[in-house]
């Protein structure tokens, strides 16, 4: 049946716009009428020819619609709702347009007879090859809305610690850069006119006050420049790491550092897990759900040595065994797979391990902004004591010759 847009006045005379689906214009407008609306344009979105004319300006269906739109179709599959049926509802209440012409295009090439994974294929912009892929297993399994329910809590807990490693982050930034714009105003205005009133005297100046002195001097007259410096480095810097060579060695020299490569492991560890259990869960053989949770992962070094354990894992090792060889993924997951593997309830254990790995990022990042906090606010506050402190020693100085 197709769907076609509408435009119609209501009885207190407002315009309406929507989706509906009928077997003409002329039902749709009947439908209409029988709605107590009153049609006023009725045209079917983009015909069959949708996915061609979708551009690559047009915006895709974002992240966050994402997983309402999997978890309302979850919802109206596990219902008994055919699945056509249930992606022109979810079109038809959905408030971006953008949206309700993708889904409705998905839609229409289900209703020609393609499998639904495909059809997601035709609009790669907002249906990731992950998400293709969970779905495809979904399909062969003949549990549609079950994996579309472990798929929606997936993207949430993907999304969630995205969003959490970027909000951390957000409030310290901010801090220091304020900080730093302080302290430098202060170098470049303030100090240098205190300065000229000590000159005056003719008298020698303490060793901190020619420190702070230099330090001004130098941001004044090469402060601009190293500002265009760090600018063209950054530039550059991410220029390079589009390399896959840099990339790599960067990513490795990244999981080195204290503490927050142990954070980048358990992120993308958990990631791995949540990502492997919804794909084996759902019905995908085991090779290819390991291929397709290797692809969420964030560092490029990880995902390379996760080659290995693709490779054993297809010679016939067990996944804890390749996992342990490859040591790209904290210790605790390769120690839950075995587990779960040996129990027969790998989906089970894996899950329970992306939630350990997860608490052990929020409090790790948590203890780590409550001392990173106060840290800025004490390297701000030292600085200007610093300054402040150069400023009055001439002054003190000052005052003792005139009280000789």
């Amino acid at each position: 049946m197709p769907a076609f847009e509408y435009e119609a006045l209501d009885t207190s005379g407002k315009t309406r716009r929507g989706v509906l689906s009928a077997d003409s214009q002329r039902h749709a407008r009947r439908e209409l009428r029988g709605l107590n609306m009153t049609p006023i344009k009725l045209s079917t979105p983009r015909s069959s020819a949708r996915f061609q004319t979708i551009g690559s300006r047009d915006p895709r269906i974002k992240a966050s619609q994402l997983v309402v739109v999997t978890r309302q179709l979850s919802a109206l599959i596990g219902a008994g709702t055919p699945l056509e049926e249930a992606l022109n509802a979810v079109a038809v209440q959905s408030e971006k347009g953008h949206a309700r012409t993708r889904l409705l295009a998905v839609r229409e090439r289900v209703m020609e007879g393609w499998r639904f994974a495909d059809a997601l294929g035709e609009d790669k912009k907002s249906f990731p090859a992950l998400y293709r892929a969970v779905i495809a297993a979904g399909e062969a399994s003949g549990d549609l809305a079950g994996v579309l329910d472990r798929l929606a809590g997936m993207l949430e807990k993907n999304r969630a610690i995205k969003n959490k490693a970027i909000a951390s982050l957000i409030y310290p930034a901010a801090l220091a850069v304020i900080a730093g714009c302080v302290v430098t105003a202060l170098m470049i205005f303030v100090v240098p006119k205190i300065i000229e009133q000590f000159n005056a005297f003719g008298e020698e100046l303490p060793l901190l006050t020619k420190i702070v002195v230099g330090i001004s001097d130098w941001t004044v007259q090469y402060g601009v420049y190293a500002l265009l410096f760090l600018i063209l480095a950054g530039v550059a810097g991410w220029r390079a790491l589009k390399e896959p060579s840099i990339k790599l060695a960067f990513d490795r020299f990244l999981l080195r550092i204290p503490v927050f490569g142990r954070l980048m492991r358990a992120v993308d560890g958990a990631r791995f897990a949540r990502t492997l259990a919804t794909l084996f869960s759902g019905g995908a053989p085991l090779l290819d759900s390991i291929v397709g949770a290797q692809r969420t992962m964030s560092n490029s070094y990880i995902r390379d040595r996760l080659n290995k354990t693709v490779t054993m894992v297809g010679e016939g090792a067990s996944l804890a065994a390749s996992l342990k060889r490859a040591n790209a993924l904290p210790p605790m997951l390769v120690h839950m797979v075995a587990a779960g593997e040996r129990a027969g309830a790998l989906s089970e254990l894996l899950d329970k391990a992306a939630v350990q790995l997860e608490e052990e990022f929020d409090t790790a990042t948590t203890v780590a902004l409550r001392l990173l906090e106060p840290a800025i606010i004490v390297a701000m506050g030292g600085a200007v004591l610093v300054i402040v402190l150069s400023i009055l020693l001439p002054i003190l100085r000052l005052n003792t010759l005139a009280a000789v």
